[in-house]
């Protein structure tokens, strides 16, 4: 081999070594520089815990009764599924029920009156007043034909004066009788007034009115779904008495829409900035070791509260002002009604915050 050849060889060699070390020096920078992108997006995106608690999405709803009362019946169990409007207790109701036939009854009586007044007599009363009235008359132009002949014979000198005097007494009570009689079928005939037919409608009304509160007291015997649900707890049996109190509430049932299931988590309000509508969560729980359950945060209180939960740690804060969040986990997530759970939000997500 002459030096031309080792030459050549010698500068292919070079070039060779150049070129590997090249590529791998340029390997190790883009790694190096993928890196601390990662690095430095995991330290703009801050994890904020808190305790919270799993709730249905319509929360918890506590069925309790306008009225007190004594349990009928109640017809549900605990994890029965319900739909909006379905009966789901009743309390003893006969009364009320008594009541309203009571009420209906009096309607139709009112409706009756109203009828009568406004249709005026029926065609044989006013046939018989009509009756009466000729009569009268008859008995009247009678009276007056014996009053004048009477009156005729006197003034003869055929009969004393006080005969005379009595036919003219029995022709002014004749004629008396006779305005009666036409004055009775005047008002018979006549229409109703006004003033009649404005008190037999305002009677209706009233009979009505009392008629819708016996139903509307009726109805509140009737405890019924608001919502499409599980029933999640059963205070009351059938013959327990439940009261109303605005004070001591006493629930019979408590539902709940568990289609999509939430928690209410309580966000430390040194933390309250860190924490948007959109951000990606997970709960932990005791009960299920090792395992997450994700969702989104769906909601941001406005106003800061007491602590809804405690985590009964020795170093707990008790007087800490916090902010509820609503966490809605996603889609065929599991999880007992109740369950205290740890969640976690990750929050200054720049995809999040970019994405607003």
């Amino acid at each position: 081999m002459n030096r031309k050849t080792v030459l050549i060889f010698t500068i292919v060699a070079l070039t060779i070594t150049a070129s590997v070390t090249f590529l791998v020096v340029g390997s190790h920078s883009v790694a190096a520089k993928e890196a601390a992108n990662q690095r430095r997006q995991a330290d703009r995106q801050e994890i904020i815990s808190g305790p919270g608690r799993v709730e249905p999405l319509s929360e918890d709803i506590k069925l309790g009764s306008e009225l007190s009362g004594k349990l009928k019946a109640v017809y549900v169990e605990e994890g029965d599924q319900i739909r909006s409007g379905e009966l789901l207790a009743e309390l003893q109701n006969d009364d009320y029920r008594a009541q309203i036939g009571s009420a209906e009854a009096q309607v139709l009586a009112k409706e009756a009156t109203l009828r009568k007044v406004l249709n005026g007599a029926r065609i044989q009363e006013r046939s018989e007043a009509m009756s009466s009235v000729r009569e009268a008359e008859a008995v009247m132009n009678n009276a007056r034909v014996e009053m004048d002949r009477h009156q005729k014979l006197f003034a003869a000198g055929v009969i004393a004066q006080e005969e005379s005097e009595r036919y003219a007494r029995e022709y002014e009570v004749a004629k008396a009788k006779y305005e009666e009689a036409a004055q009775h079928h005047s008002l018979i005939d006549d229409q109703a007034r006004e003033e009649d037919r404005a008190f037999a409608q305002a009677d209706l009304q009233l009979a009505r009115a009392t008629l819708a509160e016996a139903r509307a007291r009726y109805a509140k015997t009737l405890i019924k779904s608001p919502i499409n649900g599980t029933v999640l707890r059963k205070h009351h049996r059938s013959g327990e008495s439940v009261s109303n109190s605005s004070t001591v509430p006493d629930p019979i049932l408590t539902i709940g829409d568990k289609v999509v299931l939430r928690v209410r988590v309580d966000v430390d309000e040194t933390e309250v900035s860190k924490v948007h509508v959109g951000e990606r969560a997970y709960v932990t729980a005791d009960a299920f070791t090792g395992q997450r359950f994700w969702g989104r945060v769906v909601r941001v209180g406005e106003q800061l509260g007491r602590k809804n939960l405690r985590t009964d740690e020795p170093t707990e804060h008790v007087d800490t002002k916090i902010l509820e969040t609503l966490v809605e986990l996603d889609d065929g997530t599991q999880l007992p009604i109740g369950l205290r759970v740890d969640a976690f939000i990750l929050g200054g997500d720049p995809q999040v915050a970019s994405a607003k």
